[in-house]
């Protein structure tokens, strides 16, 4: 593990590769999941709070592993599969995959990204979150991947332009939505319930499509 972290968090490290190993072991070989958890590794390693580095590694390549495994059809998609981008990963995607993932209980699988990440949530979003009951205290901003996009049904875009790729056969929505960066709690709160809505809007049209094969 890399020299930059004490060597308990490396000790954590080395637990969560451990537990990464053993669940994708028969899909991919020993050196994709390394290789893979190296790179979220360094993805990862400028979050903010270094406590919680093992376990943001480890959510991290779990999720870029089951997105690849679900492109090349070694894993059964179960339920429509949704990912939120924008810049920073930090406000508005964040909120939204929070919303959707609390309302879908299930229904859906949600993603987000950012195409420039931070290195926080914006704890103004946190704040608007945990006072209807979403907790985004331990989410973390994770850079936009290429398994990311191809695993994802419905792709929405706010506000990252043309940094998202484009693949055929997806659905590409763009919101328009204000950057909480900066704003008060207050305005936060009106860009969250804003989302929300359109987050209601999305999932009523994703529970009533047919079925994915």
């Amino acid at each position: 593990m890399s020299e930059i972290f004490d060597p308990i968090t490396q000790h954590q490290m080395r637990r969560e590769a451990q537990r990464l190993h053993e669940e994708f072991r028969g899909i991919f070989s020993k050196e994709t999941i390394e290789r893979y958890i190296a790179e979220s590794t360094d993805a990862v390693s400028d979050a903010r709070v270094h406590n919680f580095t093992p376990i943001f590694m480890w959510r991290f390549t779990r999720e870029r592993l089951r997105a690849l495994a679900q492109t090349r059809g070694e894993m059964k998609k179960e339920v429509p599969e949704v990912l939120f981008v924008c810049v920073h990963n930090a406000g508005r995607s964040q909120m939204a995959a929070g919303l959707l993932s609390h309302h879908a209980q299930g229904r859906v699988h949600v993603r987000s990204a950012g195409s420039t990440p931070a290195n926080e949530v914006n704890p103004a979003a946190v704040e608007a979150m945990r006072e209807i009951g979403i907790d985004l205290s331990q989410e973390f901003p994770k850079p936009l991947t290429d398994e990311f996009v191809t695993a994802a049904d419905v792709v929405i875009t706010m506000g990252c332009g043309d940094a998202c790729p484009i693949y055929p056969g997806k659905r590409y929505e763009d919101w328009e939505l204000e950057d909480p960066a900066g704003k008060s709690l207050t305005e936060v709160r009106r860009i969250r319930d804003h989302i929300d809505q359109r987050v209601t809007d999305l999932l009523a049209q994703l529970v009533e499509a047919p079925q994915l094969s």
